[in-house]
């Protein structure tokens, strides 16, 4: 069994798959787990639809077929995003993209990368994370709890994962499929499965911030 710390460090967004089936109770557990993550007032404002095996075929076949219109429900990043947060996303992209040789004035290639997110970027299995419309950016926060709650708990059972806020760019569509109820609104999917270690995707480490920029002990 690992440690909480060891499975921090080992987590990472996975954006590619082997061809291995995740058995439905694992997720089953790993949910039931999840449901203990923290929230105000207890409210657990998540709610999730899962796809896994002849229903993730489902889904893609319905997604590639789906001719309504979309339109994203919250926007992902700010408009203007300053320093130094501007810096980090512009970097994490080029590493990304710098991976798999992906030149910055290749647009195409660029885009068509960025749509293997609606791919799940070939995982067996995924989630859909909900919530009511209801619901305030304190409960948003409560869904960040669980969701790296679940992939904590992810990486104990030797699963990986990508967190996806890009599906709420399709959230009327996924809704339609998963039948939701008009009250919840789609936060974000989750890639599930198991990574595939040969790929240049999965084999480089993002750069995190010095703990001196962000962090003041507060003396009187």
């Amino acid at each position: 069994m690992i440690s909480v710390s060891e499975a921090v460090e080992n987590r990472k967004s996975i954006r590619s798959f082997i061809d291995k089936p995740v058995n439905d109770e694992i997720i089953i557990r790993i949910l039931e787990k999840s449901g203990r993550s923290p929230s105000g007032g207890n409210l657990q404002p998540w709610r999730i639809y899962i796809l896994n095996g002849q229903t993730m075929n489902d889904f893609l076949s319905f997604q590639k077929d789906w001719k309504g219109t979309d339109h994203p429900e919250y926007p992902i990043y700010p408009s203007k995003l300053k320093e130094p947060y501007r810096t980090s996303r512009f970097e994490v992209g080029e590493q990304l993209y710098g991976s798999i040789g992906i030149e910055r004035e290749d647009k195409e290639a660029r885009y068509n990368q960025m749509l293997e997110n609606f791919n799940f970027f070939g995982a067996p299995a995924a989630l859909f994370c909900f919530i009511d419309r209801q619901m305030n950016q304190p409960q948003w926060s409560d869904l960040g709890m669980f969701l790296q709650t679940f992939m904590l708990l992810a990486q104990e059972e030797g699963i990986d994962t990508c967190a996806q806020e890009s599906w709420s760019l399709r959230q009327k569509m996924v809704s339609e499929f998963v039948e939701a109820d008009s009250d919840l609104m789609l936060f974000c999917g989750m890639a599930i499965g198991y990574r595939d270690k040969s790929s240049p995707l999965n084999n480089y480490k993002t750069n995190r911030r010095s703990l001196e920029s962000w962090y003041k002990f507060i003396e009187k």
